[in-house]
């Protein structure tokens, strides 16, 4: 089996026909989303804040 990671920089709100439209076109069989989770301060307290997406697909012959 071949498996391929793709990277996906996202800004939440922004990117979400983004993120559709890259997962429709993709060739095999989505895997795994695993998200990178960036620690933020604001004003009112700790946050958390996905910057970008690791996308494993698993591809087809």
């Amino acid at each position: 089996m071949k498996y391929r990671v793709h990277r996906f920089d996202i800004d939440m709100p922004a990117d979400q026909q983004k993120l559709e439209q890259f997962l429709n076109n993709l060739e095999g069989e989505v895997v795994t989303i695993i998200p990178n989770v960036k620690p933020t301060f604001q004003l009112m307290g700790a946050t958390a804040k996905v910057n970008f997406l690791y996308i494993v697909e698993k591809m087809t012959k």
